[in-house]
């Protein structure tokens, strides 16, 4: 086990959700994108470091009907999958390090609240070639802001705001639009997000 993979199980081992700060109930904010991408309900969409988040919950009873799930923790995985009862059956779970994940179809929405701003540089060069390679339209990526933390479950971030996720993708992928938003935490406390939907450029 590597020292990511075990940091982020022994987090969802001796956590509760309520006791996690990104949980959210409503992801408000990325139902909100993924339906401005305007793409059909049986487009293949993931969901990077999804763990046990209720995004699935929301897009499977959208109609969503080619839904995957990636998380690096196998534990966070299985709890949504308890969590979803039956209907987790309907879900592509996918337990992998975003950096090692090698897909074996193309997505047409690529969606990631928060894991792009745990990446290094030589991480992210990774990312970006998994991305290019297999996401045929949209991105949304979901960072802490400049205004957010600077650390996140003990280990450090880094902020980006829209210019900078810009720059990072152009010109694979342009900018359509950006959006902050300021999460409350389920120990009431504030985190700065910014949610940026980028579209592949035209070859």
């Amino acid at each position: 086990m590597n020292n990511k993979r075990e940091h982020w199980e022994n987090i969802y081992t001796s956590k509760k959700s309520d006791e996690m700060s990104w949980t959210q109930n409503h992801p408000t904010k990325s139902l909100a994108f993924i339906q401005k991408a305007n793409i059909s309900k049986d487009s293949a969409i993931i969901d990077i470091g999804g763990g046990e988040s209720q995004l699935v919950d929301h897009l499977l009873k959208l109609g969503y009907k080619d839904l995957t799930v990636l998380d690096i923790s196998e534990q966070a995985l299985l709890r949504a999958q308890e969590r979803l009862g039956k209907k987790a059956k309907n879900v592509n779970w996918i337990c992998s390090d975003i950096t090692e994940f090698k897909p074996d179809k193309k997505y047409i929405l690529w969606h990631d609240r928060a894991v792009f701003h745990f990446l290094k540089q030589d991480e992210i060069m990774k990312y970006l070639e998994i991305t290019s390679n297999y996401v045929t339209k949209n991105l949304i990526i979901s960072t802490f802001s400049k205004e957010g933390p600077m650390k996140c479950s003990g280990l450090s971030i880094q902020q980006y705001n829209a210019e900078d996720l810009a720059i990072l993708i152009h010109p694979e992928y342009h900018l359509l639009v950006s959006e902050s938003e300021l999460h409350t935490t389920p120990f009431n406390t504030n985190q700065a997000f910014m949610y940026c939907l980028f579209e592949k450029a035209m070859n």
